[in-house]
C-alpha cells in the first residue's frame, strides 16, 4: 500500500444515485476516476492494471447509504483483495491509504527476497490497532487463508518478485562502476520511475532504498 490522493469533488451522480431506491455507486465516470486516482492499481496489493477490477467500499456501508455513496469511501481494488477483506469487522481499523498522515508505507515494513517461492513479510512499526489489523490483511493477500487464496497469492508473489528481480537489476546497472555516465543517468531514471506511485509494488521498491545507506543517499528524496 502506498499513498494515493483522491480527487475532488466527488462525481455528480453519486448524489442522484444515492436518492433512487436501487441507485448503483458505479455510475457515470465513477470507475474512470478511481482509475486515475489510484493510478490503476488495487490499493492493497499495488498491482497494476489488475484484470479483476471491484469498486470497494473502504468502510463497509452494511446497509448505511452515507456511507454506500460516499466518493471518499470508494476504493480501486482487485477481486483478491477485495475477497479477502469482504467486511471482517477487524479490517473496519486500518490505514487508509488516500490519508497521507496515515503513513501506509512508512509506518509497516514490506520486504519479500527476491528467491523464488519467497513469502512476504510485514512488520508493523507502530502498534495502534490501524497500522495491526493493516498488517494482518496484507499477510493474508500476499500469503493466503483458504486453498483458493493461498493459489491466488502465490499468482500475486509470483508477479511481485518479478517486478523485485527487475528493479534490483536497475540497481545493480546504476552501481556497475563499467558504466558509463550516460548510462548511469539512463538507470537512475528508470529506478526513479519504479518509486514513483504508479509504479507497481512501490511500497515494496521504497523499502529496498529505505534498508541501504548508500540507495537512501541516492534516492531518499524520491520516495
Amino acid at each position: 500500500m502506498i499513498h494515493l490522493s483522491k480527487s475532488m469533488p466527488a462525481p455528480a451522480c453519486l448524489e442522484v444515485e444515492k436518492a433512487k431506491s436501487d441507485g448503483s455507486y458505479s455510475c457515470g465516470e465513477v470507475l474512470e476516476r478511481l482509475k486515475t486516482d489510484f493510478k490503476n492499481k488495487c490499493y492493497i496489493c499495488e498491482s497494476k492494471a489488475p484484470t479483476t477490477i471491484n469498486v470497494e467500499h473502504f468502510q463497509p456501508h452494511r446497509g448505511d447509504k452515507d456511507l454506500k455513496f460516499d466518493w471518499k469511501n470508494l476504493f480501486y481494488c482487485c477481486g483478491h483483495c477485495n475477497n479477502t477483506k469482504l467486511a471482517k469487522k477487524h479490517y473496519d481499523e486500518i490505514l487508509n491509504c488516500t490519508v497521507e498522515s496515515d503513513g501506509v508505507d512508512k509506518k509497516i515494513k514490506y520486504e519479500i527476497r527476491p528467491m523464488p517461492k519467497e513469502k512476504a513479510k510485514f512488520t508493523a512499526l507502530e502498534t495502534t490497532p490501524q497500522v495491526l489489523n493493516t498488517v494482518q490483511l496484507l499477510n493474508e493477500v500476499y500469503n493466503g487463508t483458504t486453498v483458493l487464496k493461498t493459489i491466488e497469492s502465490i499468482n500475486l508473489r509470483d508477479a511481485l518478485l518479478k517486478e523485485m528481480r527487475r528493479f534490483i537489476d536497475f540497481l545493480f546497472a546504476y552501481f556497475d562502476d563499467d558504466n558509463a555516465d550516460e548510462e548511469k543517468a539512463h538507470w537512475k531514471d528508470q529506478i526513479i520511475r519504479e518509486l514513483r506511485p504508479s509504479a507497481s509494488f512501490a511500497a515494496f521498491k521504497r523499502w529496498v532504498v529505505r534498508e541501504s545507506d548508500t540507495f537512501k543517499t541516492e534516492f531518499a528524496q524520491y520516495i
